[in-house]
């Protein structure tokens, strides 16, 4: 059955990914900069839904779409509300959780996953939410980043 999680989706690539982290943590400026610097870089990227992300599973995929209320919509904070192309739904091979790191975690613990079914999961990974250069970051964390094999 579908549900709503608060989260950004995106398509960097051909790799669906939702950003995950707290209200404020700053998932739709993470979604803007992952997504000009896929682009810069030649691939093709997009929004599929930001602050709210419907999810439901389908042959063992997760897959997320918008709620049609925000569809094409983000929250630029300070700035306003504006509009982005989107894709009407993806994919979900990556989740980031946003995070301010400390001394103490410093490298998080490896294979995690991140599962919103039951028997149905994907990698997770944590991302600082001040990551310079999040897409370079992502391409020397995942081979092949943002082309899923």
């Amino acid at each position: 059955m579908p549900f709503n999680v608060h989260a950004t989706a995106l398509v960097a690539g051909t790799t669906g990914l939702i950003l995950l982290g707290p209200s404020g943590i700053g998932k739709s400026s993470m979604a803007l900069r992952l997504i000009a610097a896929a682009r810069r870089a030649g691939h093709f990227a997009t929004l599929v839904s930001d602050d709210q992300v419907i999810l439901e599973s389908s042959n063992d995929r997760i897959i997320a779409s918008a709620p049609a209320t925000i569809r094409g919509l983000i929250e630029l904070r300070g700035s306003g509300i504006g509009q982005l192309d989107m894709i009407e739904n993806a994919v979900l091979r990556l989740a980031l959780e946003l995070v301010i790191p400390d001394a103490s975690t410093r490298i998080p613990q490896e294979n995690q996953r991140w599962s919103p079914f039951a028997g149905v999961d994907c990698p997770l990974y944590q991302l600082d939410r001040a990551a310079p250069e999040p897409f370079l970051l992502l391409q020397a964390l995942i081979p092949g980043f943002p082309v899923w094999r």
